[in-house]
């Protein structure tokens, strides 16, 4: 295993990578594979990605990922943790724009050589699986139906902005925050990191910064809606778990058809 600095357009962090392919999680024994909410790979394919992948990342809880405005030679799968996608504004705030999930391709949005519009931090304790960028198109030769995918999870990023972006102007700040919770409790169950046994539970530290951050609200309006909503025994978000017991009414409530339940593929 290897500490690096960054290089030049990442963030201004030290990353560790195993750089020793004995100490990767084996692509054929991926723990993505056994998450419902992802597509297996054939084993053909498996052999492929294992060849193009370079390293594993480990990212402590706040780390910085991505910087904004600056290039990255990497592309990054998400193989366990949650990360957020933000975007800095000049006068200091900052809207937060996504989650990544386990299996979500991170940098996809430089991927023809442009600069992040976005920065991207751990929001728990991350790996990531590392593919060098300049590399991709030897991919694609290889095995087009990569393509497919990756136009694939750029079209389901681009729906989920759409989601957030109704999140915001067409929903009350109760609404809001009971979308919020649920798109990522389900997120959680189609990765495997939520659990659903008659009530549906996630573990995730969230702030209540980082959720009005999100949604567009001030701090204290958020304050009041969550307490409004625990009261109200729809939802139960503390500092950092979400419980629902009734995900349909939540449902119902947020204005929201919950997510689609097809299997995602991942790289």
């Amino acid at each position: 295993m290897a500490s690096v600095v960054a290089k030049q357009g990442e963030a201004n962090s030290v990353h560790t990578i195993k750089s020793d392919r004995s100490r990767w999680v084996p692509c054929n024994a991926c723990p993505l594979e056994t998450c419902e909410g992802l597509r297996p790979h054939d084993p053909d394919r498996v052999a492929i990605l294992q060849e193009f992948k370079e390293g594993e990342l480990q990212l402590s809880r706040n780390a910085a990922l991505l910087n904004q405005g600056a290039p990255s030679p990497h592309i990054y799968t998400v193989l366990d943790g949650v990360l957020l996608r933000q975007v800095k504004l000049e006068d200091g705030s900052r809207q937060i724009v996504n989650f990544m999930f386990p299996g979500d391709l991170v940098g996809l949005q430089a991927a023809i050589d442009q600069n992040m519009e976005h920065s991207v931090e751990a929001l728990t304790d991350a790996t990531l699986c590392v593919f060098q960028r300049d590399k991709f198109s030897d991919l694609i030769a290889r095995q087009p139906h990569f393509a497919y995918d990756v136009i694939w999870l750029a079209a389901k990023e681009e729906s989920a902005l759409e989601s957030h972006l109704v999140a915001l102007g067409k929903r009350n700040a109760h609404e809001r925050v009971a979308y919020l919770a649920v798109y990522l409790v389900q997120r959680g169950i189609q990765t495997g990191l939520a659990q659903d046994n008659g009530e549906a539970r996630l573990s995730i530290p969230i702030t209540q910064r980082q959720i009005a951050d999100m949604l567009g609200l001030s701090l204290v309006h958020t304050n009041r809606t969550m307490q409004a909503l625990r009261q109200s025994n729809l939802l139960h978000w503390d500092s950092d778990t979400i419980i629902i017991e009734d995900m349909d009414a939540a449902c119902d409530y947020a204005k929201f058809d919950g997510l689609n339940g097809a299997p995602r593929p991942y790289l």
